[in-house]
């Protein structure tokens, strides 16, 4: 049965007002970004800037690196975000995938507690966990090093990416990996020639979505860096705030570009994100 011209209204005018409510504070954000302070900070704003200015986004990207400008060490901090983000998606889908698999297929005593095991300590509030993480630095010399930032925000990313790519192997027919058996594949030939093309979608939800953990992430890279060797794009944002003024342009312009990796990475995976939603790859 077709459904009615009010219903496809109806759905059509829900569908643009959330696309506003959830688009409002990035264009927000763009339009701050581009908006001379005098109009940025003035008592009666605009919706649009009388004179917009880039300044600030040729300031980031422009300045000498190194020293005490914010602007020149928020493109470093990009960097670092990027190359810590990567490293540590790569590293946990690694763990998560094979992880994964052997939760789902594989069957052994206290599996389920183990499972449990990591998901707790997923849950657990970070701040729980920054002076166990920071001694434990501290021992091995990585302190305001991107190697120990990849090592702590493995501990958060990998528990995720076992716990959904899991459920998303569960979520596949196991017949197919036995019917390989059968031909003579080993059990990581099934994984590798059979399992693995099937479960994409999930593994490129999950490591999405572990990117955005690990990119977003700043309360251990603010206590772990201290230099701009390792800071991270949270960081440097929050350095864009002084002791006795702030620089709100500056920080939405930060913003702006802190959101574009992220949206790239969703705009290139769409069709594989829906895909695995759809498939169960966060179902846990």
């Amino acid at each position: 049965m077709r459904p009615s011209r009010a219903y496809l209204i109806w759905i059509h005018v829900a569908a643009v007002v959330m696309a506003l409510v959830v688009l409002a504070p990035f264009a927000w954000l763009l339009i701050s970004s581009i908006s001379p302070s005098s109009e940025l900070l003035s008592p009666h704003p605009h919706w649009w800037p009388d004179h917009p200015t880039l300044e600030r986004y040729r300031a980031i990207f422009s300045s000498g690196s190194g020293g005490g400008d914010v602007a020149a060490n928020f493109r470093a901090a990009m960097i670092n975000s990027f190359v810590v983000a990567s490293a540590t998606t790569a590293v946990s889908l690694v763990v998560g995938v094979l992880g994964g698999y052997a939760f789902a297929r594989l069957r052994f005593r206290f599996r389920r507690t183990s499972l449990f095991a990591f998901l707790a300590i997923y849950m657990l509030p970070p701040i729980a966990l920054v002076i166990p993480l920071y001694l434990a630095l501290a021992n091995l010399g990585l302190l305001d090093t991107k190697i120990g930032l990849v090592i702590t925000y493995g501990s958060i990313v990998t528990p995720f990416c076992l716990w959904t790519m899991s459920n998303y192997f569960l979520s596949l027919p196991a017949g197919l990996e036995e019917a390989a058996r059968v031909d003579g594949a080993s059990r990581m030939g099934a994984l590798w020639w059979v399992i693995l093309p099937l479960a994409r979608p999930g593994i490129l939800t999950t490591g999405m979505f572990g990117f955005l953990l690990a990119w977003d992430e700043f309360l251990y890279a603010l206590i772990f860096t201290s230099s701009t060797d390792a800071k991270t794009i949270p960081v440097a944002i929050a350095e864009f705030t002084g002791k006795h003024s702030s620089d709100f342009g500056l920080i939405a312009a930060g913003g702006v570009l802190a959101t574009i990796p992220p949206v790239i990475l969703a705009l290139v995976f769409q069709r594989y994100i829906v895909g695995g939603l759809t498939s169960g790859a966060v179902k846990g």
